[in-house]
């Protein structure tokens, strides 16, 4: 028989997991902006928190089912895309942007999306002309 848990833990597991996914949020956002020049880790996230790393992965397992670092991920790869959608910006540009080199970049965005930032951003240009030319031709 599974164990209840009280409702004012749950409230807090709940108030933790939102806190640190507005953290990331805003962190992502800062690097994106060039307000912050280096990458928090999920330690610093849970020092703000005033919680133990453990005590904030285990709560996020729990009312997530994703780890931290998955959280924080996804948000890199959402702004690594709205970045690499600006064709004045170079893919070595976004890397550094977001603390990155550009090699490491390159590897990071091809285990999420599942390809190269330059293919994604060829895609992208791709449909984009696709979308003009029916637009043109309506």
């Amino acid at each position: 028989m599974p164990t209840l848990i009280p409702k004012k833990i749950l409230a807090r597991q709940h108030e933790i997991t939102a806190d640190f996914t507005r953290l990331v949020h805003a962190h992502v956002d800062d690097l994106a902006a060039g307000r912050a020049t280096e990458a928090l880790e999920i330690r610093d996230f849970a020092g703000q928190l005033c919680i133990h790393p453990t005590h904030l992965s285990n709560t996020l397992k729990h009312t997530t089912g994703e780890a931290p670092c998955a959280i924080y991920e996804r948000k890199l790869v959402a702004v690594s895309k709205e970045l690499l959608a600006d064709a004045g910006r170079s893919v070595a540009d976004v890397a550094a942007q977001l603390t990155y080199d550009p090699s490491n970049f390159t590897k990071f965005f091809k285990r999420f999306v599942g390809c190269t930032p330059r293919q994604y951003r060829e895609e992208l240009w791709a449909r984009e002309r696709v979308e003009d030319a029916e637009t043109v031709t309506s």
